[in-house]
């Protein structure tokens, strides 16, 4: 079967479309099998090259194997195998194709250029940086290497060396949109957003109708707290491609921070329609949900997450403040126990159990909670104020005084510390240690005056309090 030229456009490049490649590999097949191979050589080779183009990786590898049974010296037909090969994810297959490929050929760029890309997958770094090296010092001024340059620093994290090669690329072609593309992208990751931000509008003024381009900005003015200029940029990305499910969710979270709960939900729903697989989807709905105090609705979702992802911390930590909320404390107290297994750092999840335990009158558990916290974090004020005042609850006075004063060291300017320490001497009849703490208790806050006047009534007939209070009065 011949192709006429309407195949090729004016200036002889392939115009094909997947139906047409289709048609061709099923020509190559029947030459392969009526034993035809080597007269259609030519004819396998140009349809290898368009399975590499339309990433038909089974078709492609089938045909360049056959090729190479017959010409096992072709190294473009190493080449192609190892690109197939690289887009299969068999990354180590690929590179020794490149290294065939090279020893045939040792000064093919291309070649280079997609075994970096191999020993990159391989964790070669420096192999690749070799590859992309040598093939830039055969050809200097390929901005396709300088773009792979960038790419293999980018991944790396080395943001800076990334920028330099892109705008080296760009110095050669002004028009490189790749390039100018991902220099916002490092741009964003070094947190430079305003950098980021001027990089997109660049490249947006080039390509206007990028739904990529318009997500990554809203990102990036996401991350600034601009939440309605973030909202512009992902209701354009939703315009150009509207089951583009990550501008969805972010626009559904942008609606969210400017308290367009009904425009969130909806953005959020939309999000789960597309992929349902996206557990953040379903923990999001349900932080709204909580919020508007709807806590069985948030439940709701916040179970049907952790269906997704059964070692979802937040959205067990999540669920059992809402149970604790509605008054189901037993399931509020499993939910916090299974989030403390669940991550390096349960420092939330042991107060938020210490917490509960404390409200439904386990005082000694409470204790245990609070003290966990503090091991994971000895500087948590809170964790020290709320044991403290545990100490207090089951009659352990001295301990509740080192708690306190663990709190002063933590945070002096604070009144309430003070002050707790002053209700403890008083109990155990250590006036004037008692006296010193409300000194410096009133001193700090005034209006723990008022507190402690109606805490202690009989004070109004004390002489020696009614000196203190007048004393500290503003």
């Amino acid at each position: 079967m011949s192709f006429s030229e309407d195949f090729l456009n004016n200036d002889g490049e392939s115009v094909y479309d997947e139906a047409e490649l289709k048609e061709k590999i099923i020509i190559c097949k029947e030459h392969i099998q009526n034993g035809t191979t080597i007269s259609s050589l030519d004819f396998l080779e140009e349809t290898i090259e368009m399975c590499v183009d339309y990433d038909y990786v089974d078709d492609g590898l089938l045909l360049v194997n056959e090729v190479l049974n017959i010409a096992p010296y072709n190294s473009e037909a190493w080449h192609f195998k190892g690109i197939l090969l690289n887009n299969s994810f068999v990354f180590e297959e690929a590179y020794h194709c490149f290294e065939k490929a090279l020893s045939l050929n040792p000064n093919d760029v291309e070649t280079y250029i997609n075994k970096s890309i191999a020993e990159d997958n391989l964790g070669m770094f420096e192999e690749a940086l070799q590859s992309l090296q040598t093939a830039f010092s055969i050809e200097p001024s390929n901005e396709e290497i300088l773009f792979s340059l960038g790419v293999l620093y980018e991944k790396k994290e080395m943001f800076d060396d990334a920028i330099q090669y892109f705008n080296k690329a760009l110095e050669i072609d002004p028009e490189y949109m790749e390039a100018l593309y991902e220099i916002g992208f490092c741009y964003e990751n070094s947190d430079r957003l305003d950098e980021a931000l001027q990089t997109y509008d660049k490249y947006l003024e080039l390509d206007p109708n990028s739904f990529t381009a318009w997500y990554n900005k809203g990102i990036v003015l996401v991350r600034a707290e601009k939440y309605q200029q973030s909202i512009n940029c992902f209701e354009l990305s939703i315009a150009l491609r509207d089951d583009f499910s990550s501008a969805w969710f972010n626009v559904g979270y942008a609606y969210s921070q400017v308290n367009r709960t009904k425009d969130a939900l909806i953005a959020y729903k939309k999000a789960y329609e597309l992929d349902p697989t996206d557990e953040t989807v379903l923990y999001n709905m349900g932080q709204i949900y909580e919020e508007e105090h709807k806590y069985n609705q948030a439940i709701r979702n916040y179970t049907e997450a952790i269906k997704l992802d059964p070692g979802y911390y937040e959205a067990f930590l999540a669920r059992g403040f809402c149970y604790d909320m509605i008054g189901k404390f037993q399931l509020a107290l499993k939910d916090f126990n299974t989030s403390i297994t669940l991550t390096t750092n349960p420092e939330d999840a042991w107060i938020a159990k210490a917490e509960l335990e404390y409200s439904i009158g386990q005082l000694q558990e409470s204790i245990e909670s609070y003290k966990k916290t503090i091991e994971l974090n000895e500087t948590n004020f809170e964790a020290w104020f709320k044991l403290a005042e545990t100490y207090v609850e089951v009659g352990q006075w001295l301990e509740a005084i080192e708690a306190f004063d663990k709190c002063i060291v933590l945070k002096s300017e604070d009144a309430n510390p003070y002050y707790g320490k002053a209700k403890i001497n008083f109990i155990l009849s250590h006036t004037q240690e008692a006296i010193e703490c409300l000194k410096k208790a009133f001193a700090l806050d005034p209006n723990t005056r008022n507190k402690f006047t109606h805490e202690y009534p009989e004070v109004k007939t004390s002489k020696l309090f009614i000196k203190l209070i007048d004393e500290n009065k503003s």
